[in-house]
């Protein structure tokens, strides 16, 4: 594959435009919110036409399970009844909202956008590392960048054959009116100390929703509303939601959230308005459930997996706990509730104290925690401090969901800046880098 380093802008360059655009991400940490830039490294990850036409297939494969699996669960609960899945793991889930079972979302989607997380393993294989079906973000930054990039070197994009990225916001709304139940669409974001409001309102913008927040709408009889700032009020028909399930109604989920909207679920159980992401869908993301997708797959597709996930262990199986204890210093630990690469543990990392520490809440509470291998996946160039070094990078993909579902040709890839580091997340202080796609 060639090399782009000497055709893109530099980094710098980009950097610079992106702080004056204002794009950034907030992490609380010590009690503190603070805003700070993502860094991004102009060096594209590059995927092949054909490449990235196995990956898409395997994509839809895994979401359309993943949809199928949520209203199975949530209904006739047939995969649990088959002994696919053990009842306890899904009940024990954090994720899974008793309160969801029976409702039926517009179309019968869950996860209208699902953002899935890959590498690429130095043996040339993709592996899925995890779902994320809640609120994934990050589909805003490469859009950005790119968009920045084509600006800075407009020949470059007009004599390399790379797929435009810019159809994401026509694909949100495309979701968004497919699902909608008569009315507008909006974006509800719980405000501007959120972690990706930036996200929230350069979407807005893109897919020309109201970006609202929790107290601009109301449910009036059976109906959501937005009230418009001169008094009057507009019928809601789709609510991208980016605020989490338990905040985003207080009178049926946690009664202390002051950023949701009494008895919007109440709306939602009725029909009356579509929520982008259902509510529940926790369940389906839950690392431990994770390691039962490639047996979805097989159960309601009647398919083999196209991609692979990483291989797992879970605890909570005898033969799965022996297996982590045998092998613990080359695994790696994941806490099922964490996310943004928290809670995550290399064996080969513990001292002697910590070890057994671990392995005693490990044998205490084997349901709150997965193993895997540690994969070795590709490192990708970036520029630091003006050198072209490697690190550790994932991809993650997104899969709209509408009449099918359908994936975006790009992608938020994400870096590590530590070279002793696996964990690529923006909160752990990783960087982010363009995703081209080979139109042939």
């Amino acid at each position: 594959m060639p090399s782009y380093t000497s055709l893109v802008p530099s980094s710098e360059a980009i950097n610079e435009l992106l702080a004056r655009y204002g794009v950034r991400f907030g992490i609380y940490k010590n009690n503190t919110f603070k805003e700070q830039l993502f860094p991004f490294d102009a060096i594209p990850r590059v995927i092949e036409c054909d490449e990235f036409s196995y990956l898409e297939r395997g994509l839809k494969q895994r979401v359309r399970a993943l949809n199928l699996f949520l209203r199975d669960i949530y209904s006739r609960k047939q995969i649990v009844k088959d002994g696919v899945i053990p009842e306890d793991f899904i009940f024990a889930s954090g994720g899974y909202l008793a309160q969801c079972e029976g409702v039926l979302p517009s179309k019968g989607i869950y996860s209208h956008i699902s953002g899935i997380d890959l590498v690429k393993g130095k043996d040339g294989k993709w592996y899925i590392l995890e779902d994320n079906l809640r609120v994934p973000s990050g589909a805003s930054y490469p859009m950005i960048a790119r968009e920045l990039c084509r600006r800075s070197a407009p020949k470059v994009f007009h004599d390399i054959p790379v797929a435009d990225n810019r159809n994401y916001a026509e694909l949100l709304r495309r979701t968004m009116d497919h699902v909608n139940v008569g009315g507008i669409n909006v974006i509800l974001t719980p405000g501007r100390y959120n972690s990706a409001y930036f996200e929230h309102s350069f979407l807005a913008e893109k897919t020309g929703a109201y970006l609202v927040n929790g107290s601009e709408l109301s449910v009036e009889g059976d109906f959501l509303y937005y009230n418009t700032a001169d008094g009057k009020k507009e019928r809601v028909g789709t609510v991208y939601r980016r605020i989490s399930d338990e905040y985003l109604d207080p009178m049926n989920f946690n009664p202390e959230s002051l950023i949701g909207i009494p008895h919007i679920f109440d709306v939602v159980r009725k029909g009356n308005v579509a929520l982008m992401n259902a509510i529940g869908n926790g369940v389906a993301d839950d690392k431990g459930i994770y390691y039962f997708v490639p047996k979805m797959i097989k159960y309601y597709l009647g398919e083999e997996p196209i991609l692979s996930n990483a291989p797992t262990y879970l605890p909570f199986y005898e033969q799965d706990m022996k297996y982590t204890l045998e092998n613990f210093d080359n695994l790696v630990l994941k806490d099922v509730a964490e996310a943004g690469g928290y809670g995550v543990v290399f064996g080969n990392k513990m001292t002697k104290e910590q070890k057994a520490d671990f392995i005693t809440l490990l044998k205490a509470e084997p349901r709150r925690f997965i193993a895997q291998e540690v994969i070795d996946f590709q490192d990708l160039d970036i520029m630091d401090e003006g050198r072209q070094v490697a690190r550790k990078a994932d991809l993650r993909a997104f899969v709209l969901t509408a009449d099918e579902p359908m994936v975006w040709k790009s992608g938020l890839t994400r870096f590590s800046r530590n070279p002793d580091s696996f964990i690529v997340n923006s909160s752990q202080g990783g960087g982010f880098k363009d995703t081209w796609v080979l139109s042939r």
